[in-house]
C-alpha cells in the first residue's frame, strides 16, 4: 500500500497542512536515503553541475544574490537511485494528500539547493504572479547535526503573525501552502544543503 512504501503515518502531516497551512515532519526520509542524497548534491556541486539560482518567471528570470543565494540543479528521472527513489517517494505523498486533501495535484517539481555560508533567501511567496499552479511546497533538508546557533533555518510567517523556523536537520521535511505561507531562508554559518519541490495542480497562466 501506498501508506507501507512511505514508511511512517502521514495523518498528522495531512492534518496539519489541512488545519494551520503548514506542517514539520522529522525523519521523514530513512537515514540511508538522506546520506545518499546528500552525497549526490555534493558531488554535483564539486563538479559544477549546480549553478545559481534565479528570481522570476520565463524572460523575467534573473540571478539577483542579494534576494537569493543558492546555487541549484532540477532532478530529472533517471538520473540516479536515490533521487527516483526520493521523486517516488513524493509521488506517493502527492497520491496520499490528493486522495485526503482533493487538492487535484498533477506532478512535482524538485531540484537541489545548495546554500554557501552566508547564503539566504529573502521573504518571498512560492508561487508565481502569472501562474497559480504551484500549490503544496516541500523542503527535505539533508545536513547532519545541525546545531541552532548554526543559523540557516527557514522562517514561516504564520497567519497569525508569529513566525516559526525550522532547522535544516537531516531528514525533516517542510510542507506549506505555496500561495499562503511567506517564508525566508536564514543565513548559516555553514554549508546548508537541501531538497526544494512544488506539488503543482492544473492551472492557467494570468496574462
Amino acid at each position: 500500500m501506498t501508506e507501507a512504501r512511505l514508511q511512517h503515518p502521514l495523518s498528522s502531516l495531512i492534518d496539519d497542512l489541512a488545519s494551520q497551512g503548514w506542517s514539520q515532519q522529522a525523519l521523514f526520509t530513512p537515514q540511508v536515503l538522506t546520506r545518499e542524497l546528500a552525497a549526490e548534491c555534493r558531488k554535483r556541486e564539486r563538479s559544477g553541475e549546480l549553478s545559481a539560482a534565479s528570481v522570476g518567471r520565463g524572460s523575467a528570470q534573473q540571478v539577483q544574490e542579494g534576494i537569493r543565494g543558492d546555487r541549484i540543479q532540477w532532478l530529472e528521472p533517471g538520473q540516479s537511485e536515490a533521487s527516483d527513489r526520493y521523486m517516488q517517494l513524493m509521488d506517493d505523498l502527492r497520491q496520499a494528500l490528493n486522495r485526503e486533501l482533493f487538492l487535484g495535484l498533477e506532478d512535482f517539481e524538485c531540484h537541489f539547493a545548495c546554500y554557501e555560508p552566508g547564503a539566504f533567501y529573502l521573504r518571498h511567496l512560492d508561487r508565481f504572479r502569472d501562474d497559480d499552479r504551484r500549490t503544496v511546497s516541500a523542503v527535505l533538508y539533508l545536513n547532519e547535526d545541525w546545531q541552532a546557533e548554526q543559523g540557516g533555518a527557514l522562517r514561516l510567517y504564520l497567519s497569525d503573525g508569529r513566525e516559526h523556523d525550522v532547522l535544516p536537520q537531516a531528514g525533516t521535511l517542510a510542507l506549506f501552502l505555496s500561495g499562503e505561507m511567506p517564508h525566508e531562508v536564514l543565513p548559516a554559518t555553514r554549508e546548508r544543503l537541501s531538497l526544494t519541490g512544488w506539488f503543482r495542480r492544473r492551472g492557467t497562466d494570468v496574462l
